[in-house]
């Protein structure tokens, strides 16, 4: 605290006055600089609290390499998406999805060719050709298996949606997904091969067959004449036969 000092001039003469110093305030003196006993609650309290925190700072770490590495997926979709298309088929999504399983090949090429260089003493780029590799067998699984997550480009409004996505990783959430497998390529030509036969089966029983008349027996053919003399005969009662008889 700070003691001022008034000084006071009467008659001629100086006189010093020194003030009283303000009282501190009522309470219990606070001590910060008290050390923490490593056992106590309060320290077990921190220890939580800093986990905690710990905790929140790797989610959120997490949750933005997670978006970030959708918004790549999605940016590789987008740009090979066809202008004029206004929707695509299953058959087409799955080869889309084929040549993304192959999106790492030149790089791969790449650090085989550096690699195969003499001269040069461990391998070069390991960790990154071994996190490709990977990726690669853990979206291969997924396509074999129950499906990849791609964008919804077989829903002609969804498309409109993805189409219009200008890479903002917030809004993500606004873009539908759907899972693509490879069993919905072999499902798909199944099914088409299926309808064309039914087709082609409907076509053939449709068309009536033609008897021509010159294919029948002798027997079978009537001419005018054997009806005439059919009608001129004389019909036989049972009486005539008793009589004969």
């Amino acid at each position: 605290h700070v003691c001022t000092i008034q000084f006071i001039y009467t008659e001629g003469t100086k006189h010093k006055t020194k003030l009283a110093m303000p009282k501190a305030p009522k309470g219990k003196a606070t001590r910060e600089n008290k050390a923490i006993h490593p056992y106590s609650r309060k320290a077990a309290q921190l220890t939580r609290d800093a986990h905690k925190q710990e905790k929140k700072e790797k989610q959120k770490t997490e949750k933005a390499l997670r978006l970030h590495l959708i918004g790549e997926k999605f940016l590789w979709f987008q740009n090979q998406l066809d202008s004029n298309k206004k929707e695509y088929s299953k058959i087409e999504a799955c080869y889309i999805i084929e040549r993304y399983l192959h999106r790492f090949d030149s790089e791969l090429e790449q650090i085989a060719l550096l690699n195969s260089i003499k001269g040069r003493q461990g391998r070069q780029h390991n960790s990154r050709e071994n996190v490709i590799k990977q990726t690669i067998e853990r979206e291969t699984l997924l396509y074999q298996g129950y499906g990849l997550e791609i964008p919804d480009i077989i829903n002609s409004k969804n498309l409109k949606i993805f189409r219009e996505w200008n890479g903002d990783l917030k809004k993500l959430p606004h873009i539908k997904t759907r899972k693509i497998s490879i069993k919905d390529l072999t499902c798909t030509k199944e099914t088409k091969s299926e309808s064309q036969q039914d087709e082609q089966m409907h076509e053939s029983s449709s068309v009536p067959e033609e008897k021509d008349e010159e294919f029948l027996p002798d027997s079978l053919l009537l001419d005018d004449n054997d009806e005439e003399e059919e009608e001129s005969l004389p019909s036989s009662s049972a009486e005539d036969v008793l009589e004969d008889s």
